[in-house]
Order: C-alpha cells, then sequence, then structure tokens
C-alpha cells in the first residue's frame, strides 16, 4: 500500500508541483541534496571536505529512454569533472547506467560511461557505477567487467539483500575491483532477495568480511552501527588498515556518527546527490524502502538529542 502510495505522488503532477515550490519541502529536501546546480554541489563539497570528509557526487536522473537525454547526462558527468578539478574539490562521481541510455541500448551505455571514466581517469579522479533493479543486474556487472578491463579508476556497487552478491562479489574481486556494499532498496521478489532483515545483514557482514580480506581498497556504505562495529572489528583482529578501506554514507543522515568516524581517523566518503529532479528522487527512493521514512525521521530525532 505504501509502495504504491508513494509511486503515484512521484508521477503526480499537481502534488510535485506543490512539493517543489514549498519553502518547508524544500527546507526537508536540502538536507539530502545538495542544490540544483552544480556549483552548488561543489560548494558543499567544499564545505564537507573542510570537516575532513571526501565526497562522490551524483547527479540525479534515472531510467533514460531518449538518446539524448542519455548524452546530456553524460555531458553533464564530464562538466561535474572539470567543476571538481577546478574547484579543487575532493569528490569521485557516481553514476546509473539507467541514466546513460542502458535501456536504449549496452553499447550507447558502455560508450558514454566510458567517457566519464576516461575524463576521470585524465584527472586522476574516479567513477562508481550504481547498480539498480534485478532485471538489469548482468548487463551492469558485463558493463562493469568490460570497463574494470580497461581502466582501473571504477568501482561498482553491490548490494547485500540479493542472493547473487556472493558470487558477483567474488567476480570483482578476482578482478583486483573496488565494491560499494550497500543492503538495497528497491524491492525484490523473495526468490531474488533476502526478505527478512537478519539475513541480509548477514550477508552484508560475510560480504564485508570477503572484502576486507581481499587485498583491494573497498568501500562499505551503511548507517547501521552493527555493521560499522563488524568491519572495524574484524579490520583491527586481522591488521587491516584503515588505509585499506572507506564507510560511505548518504548526506544528511547520521550526521552524528559521519563524525564520529572522522574523528576516529576513519575514511568518510559522503553520497551526495544535487539537481532539479529531487522530488522525484525523493518520493521514488521511498516507495522503494517505506520504512526509510522512519528511518530518516529517526536519524533527525537522534542527532537533535543530547548526548548523556
Amino acid at each position: 500500500m505504501w509502495r504504491s502510495a508513494f509511486l503515484y505522488l512521484s508521477t503526480n503532477a499537481p502534488v510535485q508541483h506543490l512539493a517543489t515550490k514549498s519553502r518547508v519541502a524544500r527546507k526537508i529536501s536540502s538536507r539530502f541534496i545538495a542544490g540544483d546546480t552544480l556549483p552548488e554541489a561543489v560548494a558543499a563539497t567544499k564545505a564537507l571536505n573542510s570537516k575532513g570528509l571526501t565526497v562522490e557526487l551524483d547527479f540525479l536522473g534515472e531510467s533514460v529512454t531518449d538518446r539524448e537525454q542519455a548524452e546530456a547526462a553524460r555531458d553533464t558527468y564530464l562538466a561535474m569533472l572539470d567543476g571538481i578539478s577546478a574547484g579543487q574539490a575532493d569528490s569521485q562521481v557516481s553514476l546509473k547506467p539507467s541514466q546513460m541510455g542502458q535501456a536504449l541500448s549496452d553499447e550507447l551505455c558502455y560508450d558514454n560511461i566510458e567517457q566519464v571514466v576516461l575524463k576521470a581517469e585524465g584527472l586522476g579522479n574516479f567513477v562508481w557505477v550504481d547498480i539498480e533493479e534485478s532485471p538489469t543486474i548482468d548487463r551492469t556487472i558485463a558493463l562493469f567487467k568490460k570497463l574494470r578491463a580497461r581502466h582501473s579508476n571504477v568501482g561498482i556497487a553491490l548490494q547485500s539483500y540479493l542472493h547473487r552478491t556472493r558470487k558477483d562479489a567474488q567476480e570483482v574481486i578476482s578482478m583486483g575491483g573496488t565494491i560499494r556494499l550497500v543492503k538495497g532498496a528497491y524491492q525484490e521478489p523473495p526468490e531474488v532477495a533476502f526478505p527478512d532483515k537478519k539475513d541480509v545483514d548477514r550477508n552484508f557482514k560475510l560480504l564485508t568480511e570477503m572484502m576486507l580480506s581481499s587485498g583491494p581498497f573497498q568501500a562499505i556504505g551503511t548507517h547501521d552501527e552493527k555493521m560499522i562495529q563488524n568491519a572495524i572489528d574484524y579490520a583491527q583482529a586481522h591488521n587491516i588498515s584503515k588505509e585499506r578501506f572507506e564507510f560511505q554514507m548518504l548526506y544528511g543522515v547520521r550526521r552524528d556518527l559521519q563524525e564520529r568516524l572522522a574523528s576516529d581517523g576513519y575514511n568518510l566518503r559522503l553520497y551526495v546527490p544535487y539537481g532539479d529532479r529531487w522530488y522525484r528522487y525523493f518520493m521514488r527512493r521511498l516507495a522503494e524502502r517505506p520504512a526509510n521514512v522512519i528511518f530518516i525521521l529517526g536519524s533527525v530525532v537522534r542527532e537533535a538529542m543530547p548526548i548523556r
């Protein structure tokens, strides 16, 4: 019921118009989205850098079905890399294959992404390929393998709630690849994804330990303090340096925890989205996992509570 309601709201033009014109809605979104424009995103990035935090910028947009839109998204990322370099900001970039034309053809999608990777390579930067719904994963993994065979400055996100991810992670690690491990937030059937949180957490823990023991630099994307502590304990027990991995979190979520990890000397990178498509992005994230509403509200409340 909640999923259907959020999906309906995401495409309801009158509601979208009201939300995007609402100062309250814009204020809420500004906590999680770093403005509409690249200069705003670079300014937010530099502000985070000043606190010892690194960033990965994401230009909002997905599910592109028009070639011109896919190429425009590519050009935005090329400009983003120039903006990061010119602003001397410490930020990588993160993109979605569906934004780069995957629905149109694998060849177009690969060409668009490789142009971004080549630009980043020339600037000494790094590109993250996001993982999306399960029907697209085989194509995304194949795309990543082709990219990684030619370029070392590219990593991929994998989701611990999918049954297949252990095999995917082993294949990426065998290539010397870098993974951003997340739990996953799309609605998937039980034959594809673990329906119970305890199984998702168990797999996240197993995959974290596999990644930390792999050798290549790895990224652990979570706000779950139990998963974070497990990674810290495992790294300490196996003499794995803090320089071998990083934690990744969402911009605006659990800022108290972010500051604590940074002060403890851990590498911390924030996923910072920007763009004027924030309304649909935000509503779709809630549709994928309505529990995120409670999570976000809880995060705000926890930060507001005085430390005892």
